[in-house]
């Protein structure tokens, strides 16, 4: 099946659009494993941008579904991997294939709004070239069912509220100049399935790199989340996280989407359970009065995010999200704060 595409990648470092402003080289790096259901979606959405200047390169991580066939309708690099080695892996080989001044990092199931890239050239003109600037999640996911958007929007929050010195940056919009990347080694290629971002963050950061969250950056994530989509989730980004985190001494740092608003409600969920054990073994009346009154001191300090979820989808959902933020979302995070800890000391044991 061929597209009417009037892409044409150009050659050149820097070319002028029709505004007469200087557009720079931008090399899109996307890994893929098995993502066929959105990768079409995702190329789409890349070819769609007003910008004029980039290259699109998609890394098939030896897919065992039909994402190769997909790919191959759009006018990008392919490059094909013999055998499954991983998403770092993956990026890795795209970045050093590409031809780009910069290089933007996102994943398969992520679409790029029209003018994303237009924003990243203008944040790298304003804020140099040495900079890693960093993109989020929109409000409202593409998939806009309650726990997909639920997801969009508390990412979103957690990843803006420190855009001048964030913990990380997520490799779903992660942009640098290729220079730096040559430089930093790369994603690590021997690490844990998931947060190679925040690794590499972290090693960027030591090195001497300015970390820079940009909200206008941003990407529509396809999340086809349900409940127990929504759950897992949580405990297994949890699991990874605290396995990591214990081991960088850094489990209590105000990071991103384990920022200190979650740390303060899963504490409250389980203060409230304990509260309620408590009084089921003393019949003591007055301690329930304190469950209330932790849930609204929840609300107050998780009041920001609540005040994005009313900006996101109307007061209806602002409950709603917030009753499962703080009544049932605490559960899957503290049983994964749990493995995390288990595993981080089978670790250090071996």
């Amino acid at each position: 099946m061929s597209r009417p595409w009037s892409y044409f990648p150009k050659r050149t470092q820097d070319v002028y659009n029709n505004q007469g402003k200087m557009e720079k080289r931008i090399s899109l790096v996307i890994p893929n494993y098995n993502k066929a259901a959105t990768v079409g979606k995702c190329l789409e959405a890349a070819f769609s941008s007003g910008y004029d200047n980039f290259e699109v390169i998609v890394v098939d991580d030896n897919s065992n579904d039909d994402s190769v066939r997909v790919i191959r309708e759009f006018p990008c690099k392919l490059i094909t991997l013999e055998s499954h080695s991983g998403t770092s892996r993956a990026r890795n080989i795209g970045a050093q294939s590409s031809s780009g001044e910069f290089i933007f990092f996102t994943d398969a199931d992520c679409l790029l709004l029209p003018d994303t890239l237009s924003i990243v050239n203008k944040e790298l003109s304003e804020k140099g070239e040495n900079v890693v600037l960093g993109g989020t999640y929109t409000k409202m996911s593409y998939d806009r069912n309650f726990f997909s958007t639920f997801q969009s929007a508390f990412v979103h929050y957690s990843e803006t509220k420190n855009p001048e010195n964030p913990d990380y940056i997520a490799a779903h919009a992660m942009i640098m100049a290729r220079t730096t990347f040559n430089k930093s080694g790369g994603f690590p290629e021997d690490f844990m399935p998931i947060l190679e971002d925040v690794e590499f963050s972290h090693r960027l950061k030591r090195s001497g790199s300015r970390l820079i969250m940009c909200p206008e950056i941003q990407v529509r994530h396809i999340f086809n989340f349900n409940l127990k989509r929504s759950l897992f989730n949580a405990y297994r980004k949890t699991t990874y996280w605290c396995t990591y985190s214990f081991g960088n001494r850094d489990i209590l740092t105000d990071s991103g989407s384990a920022s200190a608003e979650l740390k303060t409600n899963v504490a409250s969920f389980f203060l409230s359970l304990f509260i309620i054990a408590l009084w089921s073994l003393t019949k003591t009346p007055s301690l329930l009065y304190a469950v209330p009154l932790i849930f609204f001191s929840n609300a107050v300090i998780s009041r920001n995010q609540i005040r994005l979820f009313y900006r996101t989808k109307g007061f209806l959902f602002a409950v709603s999200a917030f009753c499962y933020y703080a009544l049932l979302y605490p559960l899957p995070i503290g049983l994964g704060t749990a493995t995390g800890f288990i595993r981080h000391l089978l670790k250090e044991r071996q």
